[in-house]
């Protein structure tokens, strides 16, 4: 198939364009939001496209992640996207307000499925009669590079400060007693005066490119997500797959893909501080737990899996316009 999205989610659609398909995305001199392209990733698949020469494309399905671009692509295509070509959404996120009766942007619509990235999301999102289907994330396997020499804690959190107690910020000085933690991601250098932390205690590694981060994360004796709420943080997905063991706080989706055996999963901040030291000091038990994450990992979220019930929906909604899926679906 054709598919038209735009680069929104750096590492949900690094998964999603290894599928079987030719993806268009629009491309702007500036690369902005609106036309990031391929935005210096390697993506054979991916054909860049000017916003103005979409109405020659022969699109088969509009893959959204924002809702505005359902009236942006029937703009730029010339044809009304839902009516005259089948859309689906890709929600990647939780709610933002009250959760249990937060109501979804694109409910009580006919003319869209909404896709749920988690089980959880699906839960929590009131979509009234839109038909939704849930596709669980998928991960490119990094390989079991994991080691451990470096008796440190890593942690992936971007823009820890601005979303502070959403991603467990005010978390982490618990966990810089134990070891120092190695930060990485978007604008992580304001996290030492944020925290009142010294370098001894906390260094920030900044945003490195995904085989820079995974090199240099999977040296780290543990991986710690103090995530709050998330529909289930790829970082701690990638982990997972490079063999690190996770102590990881649990809430949303974190109990579903996160066996105990992985590491440690809580809500009691003080079982995950003992976990956290018990890895700190024993490599062999750390090892271990690692070895079970990965093997859980790639149980649940490979790419195969992901690309496959991608394929599935896609099939579906190509031929009935969206019309007659399910309302709940368990998995695509």
């Amino acid at each position: 198939m054709r598919l038209l999205l735009w680069h929104v989610h750096g590492g949900w659609t690094d998964a999603f364009v290894r599928g079987g398909h030719e993806y268009l995305m629009p491309t702007t001199p500036d690369r902005g939001p609106w036309g990031l392209g391929r935005g210096g990733r390697d993506w054979p698949a991916v054909v860049e496209v000017a916003p103005q020469d979409l109405r020659a494309a022969q699109v088969d399905v509009v893959v959204a992640q924002r809702p505005e671009e359902i009236a942006t692509a029937s703009l730029l295509l010339g044809h009304e996207v839902g009516k005259d070509l089948p859309v689906v959404y890709v929600e990647h996120n939780t709610p933002r307000g009250d959760p249990p009766t937060t109501v979804h942007p694109l409910a009580d619509r006919d003319d869209v499925t909404i896709v749920h990235v988690t089980h959880f999301n699906s839960l929590v999102w009131d979509c009234g009669r839109t038909r939704t289907a849930v596709v669980e994330h998928g991960v490119v396997d990094p390989g079991a590079l994991y080691t451990g020499t470096a008796e440190r804690i890593g942690v992936v959190s971007n823009e820890p400060v601005r979303r502070d107690r959403v991603v467990g910020t005010d978390l982490l000085p618990a966990f810089a007693m134990l070891a120092p933690l190695d930060v990485y991601g978007i604008s992580v250098d304001r996290l030492p005066s944020h925290l009142g932390l010294g370098p001894d205690r906390l260094h920030p590694k900044g945003d490195l490119t995904p085989e820079a981060l995974h090199a240099s994360l999977a040296r780290r004796r543990l991986y710690l997500h103090p995530t709050r709420w998330t529909s289930l943080g790829l970082s701690l997905l990638e982990a997972m797959h490079l063999g690190m063991p996770v102590v990881v706080l649990a809430t949303t989706e974190a109990s579903r893909a996160v066996p105990p055996e992985a590491g440690a999963v809580s809500s009691d901040v003080g079982e995950l501080v003992t976990a956290a030291r018990r890895f700190l000091a024993d490599p062999d038990a750390a090892r271990r737990a690692g070895q079970v994450a990965r093997e859980a990992v790639l149980q649940r979220y490979s790419l195969r899996r992901f690309l496959d019930d991608w394929d599935d929906l896609l099939d579906r909604v190509r031929q009935h316009g969206g019309r007659g899926l399910p309302k709940e679906r368990g998995t695509a």
